[in-house]
């Protein structure tokens, strides 16, 4: 327990909470715009689903796959990592399946009147259709959860990174900071289009992104003697397919849904180009 509190336990922390919390830039890019109309809303819903398909199969399944590679031969490790990938997609069906999603019920015509004004200031954007805001605040919320099921092994991987070689541990806060904001912007976006609230969008990224600091406390002082590289294996794999999940059946069919040409592919593509770009940086 004294452990933690020494000088070197401190800036491992103090380097967590900073990755941690570049999710609220991603908010901050979100609602300070001075004007919005549903075409941004349709790009910035896919660019989110872009960088979480992109992330979730070039970062962390092969994560999965490096963990579980660490005790079993390649071929055995890669299968693991699969099983757990689909694992990740069926407990998302599951949840699915347990929490009505709102989303048949979504009414065009709403859309299409805000999408007659695309230049209309975000405060007047309150013709949404109550179906709207129940949809939007959905996939916010499984964004979050997803996001912040994601950050809490990044907040361990981040602590015992810095706790072992300080300038490994700050080359990986960046790297997951420079990705931590797109996922600031996928939680942001629905919460403040469906409740037109700044705090609520900037706190949401707050929440989600303090759950790497929360990860790392709570590995530090509970789980460190049980981690294996089979556990982080696992791990891994299931939010490696929980966020592809998640990406294809919210944040895609969201986007399309307030499309109005080719924004929904640009947002998808765009994603996947930020978070390669930060990926590329960090090797």
């Amino acid at each position: 327990m004294e452990q933690l509190f020494t000088p070197n336990a401190l800036v491992a922390l103090a380097i967590t909470v900073g990755a941690g919390l570049a999710t609220v830039i991603g908010a901050l890019l979100v609602v300070f715009a001075r004007h919005t109309n549903t075409r941004l809303l349709a790009f910035g819903l896919a660019f989110a689903g872009g960088a979480m398909v992109y992330v979730s199969l070039v970062e962390i399944f092969v994560k999965s796959h490096l963990a579980f590679g660490e005790v079993h031969d390649d071929k055995t490790a890669y299968a693991y990592a699969t099983l757990w990938f689909f694992v990740g997609v069926g407990l998302l069906v599951l949840i699915d399946r347990l929490v009505a999603n709102p989303h048949a019920s979504i009414d065009s015509e709403a859309v299409e009147k805000i999408a007659d004004d695309p230049d209309r200031p975000v405060a007047n954007v309150t013709m949404v259709h109550h179906h709207h805001e129940k949809a939007l605040k959905r996939v916010g919320l499984m964004a979050a959860l997803a996001i912040t099921g994601h950050n809490l092994p990044e907040g361990l991987a981040t602590f015992f990174a810095t706790l072992e070689d300080p300038s490994v541990g700050l080359a990986l806060a960046l790297a997951i900071a420079i990705h931590n904001i797109p996922e600031g912007v996928s939680i942001a976006v629905p919460v403040y289009y469906a409740t037109q609230s700044k705090a609520k969008a900037i706190w949401a990224t707050v929440a989600s992104g303090l759950a790497e600091p929360v990860g790392a406390v709570i590995g530090y002082l509970i789980l460190a003697p049980f981690l294996s590289a089979n556990v982080f294996g696992a791990v891994f794999g299931i939010l490696a397919g929980a966020m592809v999940f998640l990406a294809l059946d919210e944040l895609l069919p969201a986007a399309r849904r307030y499309a109005h040409g080719h924004e929904t592919v640009y947002g998808i593509v765009s994603g996947m180009a930020m978070m390669a770009v930060s990926l590329m940086l960090f090797k």
